[in-house]
């Protein structure tokens, strides 16, 4: 789960990196109240999950006498079709130099990477495509504490020693806070120090407990809800429904749609073992997705039953068109059941793609 801006830097500012004085406001009218502790220039940040405020017109630089009609017109914003709610007005920094800092799970040694560069800031992405050589990195042991110096020397090279530090610190939020990701971009030197301009810190969700939340909020409704019956759920933006039994399998299919121009409106993956009633409520939550025209279910029967699959299937009673592949424990009498309610059920895989991407079309 991605924590927002403020959530972040109150992380940060817990283990002791530099973050700007500022505050969180859901009302313009808040504003006059903490004005003095932000000095004269403000700068006042849309709290909205994802990346890229900046451009969408969701951070807005103002003064004091004029802050409080900026934070009204920002929060009658929509930022990327979110409304604006939450505001995060600061201190605005007198910023000589933007650095670029992160630790994020390095997949191939499945250990911390550490990335570094002197080209911070929004276009960090076009720094890493057009000059890789210009950041640098390092792989960090998780049983290590602390970065040893050479480490930190190698990736600071001629940055100010003071970034050592923090380095340091941002690595102990990334072991102790469980993260995926923990950012700062821009770490920016000022005529006061080194400060976090901003911040990203993204939870591992299987961690959320540990880490005191009791809500994954980066999940949609129909998300909840497939958690709530005990199977995985991912929503995409096709118009394919797709239900398989196993992450492989799933992702298969997923491909093959591709493969053969469609589009996938989901992920689903009822796992092993799925009985009549979880079948039907996944059957159930696809056909809910408004743009779904077909379903495509995909299941091996092995723990899972083929004649469980087909008692959910006709249970759900969806009114789009469902197109089945059944095969393993049971096929027989599943198969049975789903011909007798007139159910479409293809021999392989890609026949039952191919069926579905020539009904969605």
């Amino acid at each position: 789960m991605k924590l927002r801006e403020y959530e972040a830097k109150k992380v940060l500012r817990e283990y002791g990196i530099p973050v700007p004085a500022g505050f969180l406001t859901r009302s313009a009218t808040d504003l006059p109240a903490h004005l003095d502790q932000l000095g004269d220039n403000v700068v006042l940040k849309a709290q909205v999950d994802f990346g890229g405020r900046g451009k969408a017109g969701g951070i807005l630089m103002t003064n004091k006498k004029n802050a409080v009609a900026t934070a009204q017109s920002l929060f009658g914003k929509e930022i990327k079709g979110l409304p604006v709610q939450e505001i995060l007005a600061e201190q605005r920094l007198d910023i000589r130099h933007e650095y670029y800092l992160s630790i994020t799970v390095d997949r191939s040694s499945k250990q911390p990477l550490i990335l570094f560069t002197e080209s911070g800031g929004v276009d960090i992405e076009i720094t890493a495509k057009e000059h890789p050589e210009a950041i640098h990195k390092v792989i960090a042991n998780p049983l290590m504490r602390d970065i040893p110096p050479f480490m930190i020397r190698e990736l600071v090279g001629t940055a100010p020693k003071e970034i050592g530090p923090i380095i340091n610190k941002l690595y102990r939020v990334f072991l102790e806070k469980d993260a995926l990701l923990a950012e700062i971009n821009p770490l920016v030197t000022t005529p006061d120090g080194v400060f976090a301009a901003d911040a990203k810190l993204i939870i591992d969700d299987n961690a959320l407990g540990r880490q005191g939340f009791s809500v994954n909020r980066d999940l949609t409704e129909r998300e909840r809800e497939a958690e709530k019956h005990g199977f995985s759920y991912v929503e995409l933006n096709g118009s394919i429904g797709v239900i398989g039994n196993g992450a492989g399998l799933t992702m298969s299919t997923l491909d093959l749609i591709e493969f053969y121009g469609g589009r996938a409106a989901n992920f689903l993956d009822v796992g092993g073992g799925a009985e009549s009633e979880r079948v039907m409520h996944a059957v159930r939550l696809v056909g809910s997705v408004p743009s779904v025209k077909v379903i495509v279910v995909n299941l091996l029967g092995g723990i899972t039953k083929c004649d469980e699959v087909a008692r959910g299937i006709i249970k759900a009673a969806i009114s789009q068109k469902v197109i089945v592949r059944l095969a393993g424990t049971n096929e027989a009498e599943g198969r049975a059941m789903l011909s007798a309610k007139g159910y479409e059920m293809l021999d392989t895989m890609d026949l039952v793609v191919k069926k579905a991407v020539e009904v969605a079309a």
